[in-house]
């Protein structure tokens, strides 16, 4: 699999805001399996994923995304506050965000979607479905759409 990358060469910069290490190794490894050239970033919580946005702290460098895969039922601040406070951001709120969660909850999609979600995706538990699914987000997301540019 090839992704995009950016009219300046740089690689698709992916931020996966996940707690579950078993998730986040399924997730690296759906990126490395396909050969997923995108940088993924992981941070474990909500309010370090805020700091990761905002550029604060031990995040000061860091660079902006542009994709953000989002759990829901984080420690701190949960994925639904994140996702409110990045679509209330001017400079966030272009940022596409998927909810990619073990919910499958009518509310939790109902609410992410009033909150601006970009896509709302249940996580499979079988490992090749979950790397599919992974596959196919980027394939979307990166070769299909055309991302905004970074701030």
């Amino acid at each position: 699999m090839t992704s995009a990358i950016r009219a300046d060469g740089t690689p698709i910069e992916v931020l996966l805001v996940e707690d579950d290490p078993g998730d986040v190794m399924m997730t690296q490894e759906a990126f490395e399996e396909h050969k997923v050239r995108n940088r993924l970033n992981v941070v474990s919580d909500g309010a370090e994923a805020l700091a990761y946005l905002r550029r604060e702290g031990e995040y000061a460098n860091s660079v902006r995304p542009d994709l953000i895969l989002l759990d829901l039922n984080l420690p701190k601040r949960d994925g639904r506050e994140v996702l409110e406070e990045v679509k209330k951001d001017d400079e966030l709120g272009r940022i596409p965000v998927v909810v990619l969660t073990t919910s499958a909850a009518d509310e939790d999609i109902l609410r992410s979607y009033q909150l601006h979600a970009n896509a709302y995706v249940t996580k499979p538990v079988d490992f090749e479905r979950f790397i599919a699914v992974i596959r196919q987000i980027d394939e979307f997301f990166v070769s299909v759409v055309k991302l905004p540019p970074r701030a």
